[in-house]
């Protein structure tokens, strides 16, 4: 039976380690692999990544032009309709649950619904961001959607509200007249005597 005291490394796992320095009928003798002089011979003599011996280096050869838009790009998890299936009937799939059940995992700027398959039941889902051909098998099923933002997807909204809210627009604000007010009549001058 296997124990603590009695493992052992697999057959063929380790090997002998080489030594270095002893003698020259060692075969790693003298130099001890490392050559003759130079940076690389001596005691922490190492040379960064990228660097060509003082010569200008690629990455400031090659041109740098335009925008990249890589460090402003959003990863979402992404989650399909036919992994949505394991879930019974009338369940809230939220961030929670997916991750508990291995669909989802690491870091991510929110969740994606995609259409992917087709859904048996009924469910409420969570997300940040769902596919029009998501949204309508998931509506198709009898569920629901609900973005984690606080917004409800435009369908349902529009069902909820009973159009209420496109018929209710708020009045548009009143502008000011731009016209410039009547200039007030003149009062006829008084003539003085010296005039008279």
């Amino acid at each position: 039976m296997m124990r603590l005291h009695n493992l052992r490394p697999r057959h063929g796992s380790q090997h002998r380690v080489k030594r270095l320095g002893c003698g020259e009928s060692s075969g790693h003798g003298k130099t001890s692999g490392k050559g003759h002089k130079g940076q690389k011979a001596r005691s922490g003599g190492s040379i960064r990544l990228g660097f060509e011996g003082g010569q200008m280096p690629l990455i400031r050869r090659l041109p740098k032009r335009g925008f990249n838009n890589a460090a402003f790009h959003k990863h979402y998890a992404i989650v399909n309709l036919d992994d949505l299936n394991a879930f019974k009937a009338g369940t809230v799939v939220n961030e929670q649950l997916l991750r508990e059940s291995n669909l989802i995992r690491g870091h991510f700027a929110g969740i994606k619904i995609l259409g992917g398959g087709e859904l048996k039941h009924g469910l409420t889902v969570e997300a940040d961001k769902v596919s029009a051909s998501a949204r309508g098998k998931i509506e198709k099923a009898g569920g629901s959607i609900a973005l984690r933002d606080g917004r409800r997807s435009s369908a349902t909204a529009s069902h909820d509200d009973g159009g209420l809210a496109s018929q209710e627009a708020p009045a548009a604000p009143k502008r000011r007249s731009t016209s410039k007010p009547a200039a007030r009549a003149k009062s006829p001058k008084k003539k003085t005597p010296r005039e008279s």
